[in-house]
């Protein structure tokens, strides 16, 4: 008579072993149709599993995060059986849940087509319409290579003999499909419902080596329910309108070719939004007590050994030979050059906290197909700032930087911030009392402030633990940009020391900082967040002077002129062009304010000023425009 305790605490008693849907049943009808699995003992397995003893059991739903990325999984394998039954001699190869969604790797001679995908998806509801039951099969190993590679899925087959030997194999069949999988999977193929989708098509080398096979692979999405489908593809033409590279066309801020694989090309609009961000940095940066630094592009190989870079990110970073037979690297971080300023003289403990900071260009080898517009790039400039304190500076220094960085992000738009803190994993330098001290110092740090903050254990570098900061913008997508990371390897490893209070050498703490992280990959952030329409502050073309006609083109160039006299950034329009149209191409280049000037705004001298996204004008003197103009040009 097994009894199950419940998340709530209470318990039920069963005359009989009971299957987790039997439980779910128990307490209620909508629970046993929303449950996709359960968690008996801390352990999550199929809903069809059987308790036999005491035992703790949760259910887990199809709206909860772990439910649905069950789902996701089933609608993979969903998609592989309609694939297979469609396209007989088409291989499988591996389908995990991704976010937002499910992919599925194949292979095949023929590519899928759009028009493919339309075919799958139709036999795919096919599918859950049949309701197929899914049981799970453990199998020894040899016996499941045997059985895949009759079927000819060398991909299968090839991946369990991979597997240990004696280590049991788990294989779910639904209908006449059987795949390798750990579980845990739906009771029935009909429980998974019909909100989902097939997104797009791709290419992926096996096991991600370009030597191998290249790999056709389908996207798809899966959810809930139909509401949140629909949100979801609502959210993602919403994304599309918002696009970064689409909005930098149109906006003349930078573009990208061939000659430089994953290196913006800025123009002089996108060049001057570039500046502004640095400017409004550095203003913030200096008030804070930092000094900024620049360090070489080109460092001599040995100090990325020093720093054990080379071994842990060496296939990441750009070296080359020299005439006299020196390698050298181009910097990947900024980190070791910055521990090169702090050691290059001797430091008292009175010097500390040392704050650096550099807007430093750095590049990182990214494969071709990762290369994303400026979200992902192999050449960025990194707001970069490294603070040596002492272990009893830690807390100080985090409180500050977390006012500091909470602070930027309100004047740059984004007031919903999440902040996560991840500890120590298993695998780590330094002792555990330092790293006791140092993640108690985070966290004394946040309480203080009063911060909301999510708990990742396990979740800190090798080196320290560290605190994220992740935007989410305006349509609900969250960014992770910041970082604070305590570093409690590398200043020891790169030989930096101070002298203390006691006229001994000691370490520092170094701190790693960063506010945006890559300004390439924020400005695209910013671009999407405000899609294009950024503030009037922060807008690299602030004003368009445009004439209505002819008559008035040396009063607007004159009013351009003593706008930008003004310190702001504006410029004259006098094509002869109707006004409608250069009104209607500004406002597509996101031009926050446009000045209308013809023969009456001459003869009064006034300005209409119309706002973009705005009806209406508003008339007023060139003065009153300036003073009104210039007060909402600085970072509010």
């Amino acid at each position: 008579m097994p009894e199950i305790s419940l998340p709530d605490g209470s318990t039920r008693t069963f005359s009989e072993p009971v299957d987790g849907l039997g439980v779910a049943r128990s307490i209620g009808a909508r629970l046993a149709r929303d449950a996709v699995a359960v968690r008996i003992d801390g352990e999550l397995r199929d809903l069809k599993a059987s308790v036999e003893n005491d035992a703790a059991l949760e259910v887990i739903t199809r709206d909860s995060a772990e439910g649905l990325e069950i789902l996701r999984h089933d609608a993979a394998h969903v998609m592989a059986e309609a694939v297979t039954e469609l396209y007989p001699d088409t291989q499988v190869t591996i389908g995990p849940a991704i976010e937002n969604g499910f992919y599925y790797d194949f292979s095949r001679v023929e590519p899928f087509t759009p028009e493919d995908l339309e075919i799958i998806e139709q036999r795919m509801r096919e599918i859950v319409e049949r309701d197929e039951a899914i049981t799970r099969e453990v199998w020894e190993r040899d016996d499941a290579v045997r059985f895949f590679t009759e079927l000819e899925e060398h991909y299968k087959a090839e991946i369990i003999a991979g597997i240990p030997a004696g280590e049991p194999i788990t294989l779910y069949r639904q209908g006449a499909f059987v795949d390798l999988c750990l579980g845990p999977h739906l009771p029935s193929t009909g429980r998974l419902g019909q909100a989902f989708k097939l997104m797009k098509l791709a290419g992926a080398y096996w096991r991600g080596d370009s030597a191998n096979e290249m790999l056709r692979r389908i996207y798809g999405t899966a959810w809930a329910d139909q509401k949140q489908l629909d949100a979801y593809l609502n959210r993602l033409e919403e994304a599309e309108r918002r696009d970064h590279r689409r909005l930098g066309r149109q906006m003349d801020l930078f573009h990208f070719q061939d000659e430089a694989v994953g290196s913006a090309f800025w123009h002089p609009n996108g060049w001057t939004l570039f500046q502004s961000l640095i400017e409004f940095l550095r203003a913030r940066q200096e008030a804070a007590g930092y000094r900024e630094v620049n360090t070489p592009e080109l460092m001599d190989v040995s100090l990325w050994e020093a720093s054990g870079h080379l071994e842990t990110f060496g296939e990441n970073m750009f070296t080359t030979r020299t005439a006299d037979e020196r390698v050298l690297a181009v910097k990947p971080m900024n980190c070791p050059g910055h521990v090169q300023i702090f050691r290059n003289e001797l430091r008292s403990y009175r010097d500390l906290p040392f704050r650096l900071a550099e807007f430093g260009k750095v590049h990182r080898y990214e494969p071709s197909g990762a290369l994303h517009g400026l979200m992902r790039v192999r050449a960025f400039t990194q707001d970069d700032a490294h603070i040596f304190c002492t272990e009893d500076q830690i807390t100080a220094e985090t409180g500050a930087v977390c006012n500091l960085l909470l602070g930027i992000y309100r004047d740059v738009g984004f007031d919903d911030v999440i902040i996560k803190f991840a500890d120590r994993p298993a695998r780590r330098v330094g002792d555990d009392a330092v790293w006791d001290q140092a993640e108690g110092a985070l966290i004394e740090a946040m309480d203080s402030l009063g911060l909301e903050y999510t708990h990742n254990p396990g979740e800190g570098a090798f080196y320290g633990p560290k605190i994220e900061f992740v935007l989410r913008d305006a349509i609900g997508r969250e960014w992770q940009c910041g970082t604070l990371q305590v570093d409690l390897n590398l200043p020891a490893r790169l030989g930096a020391s101070f002298i203390g209070e006691d006229g001994a050498r000691h370490t520092p703490v170094l701190l790693h900082r960063a506010i945006f992280g890559s300004l390439e990959r924020f400005i695209g952030i910013l671009l999407e967040h405000y899609a294009g329409a950024l503030p009037f502050w922060l807008a690299p073309a602030q004003i368009v002077v445009a004439t209505i006609t002819s008559d008035a083109d040396d009063h607007a160039r004159d009013v351009s002129r003593k706008l930008r006299e003004a310190g702001l950034r504006a410029h004259a329009d006098v094509r002869n062009e109707k006004i409608n149209l250069k009104v209607r191409e500004h406002s597509i280049a996101k031009v926050p304010v446009i000045i209308a000037v013809g023969r009456r705004e001459v003869a009064d001298g006034t300005v209409s000023i119309r706002r973009l996204g705005r009806k209406g004008q508003q008339v007023m003197s060139l003065d009153e425009a300036i003073a009104t103009l210039s007060a909402e040009s600085a970072p509010e």
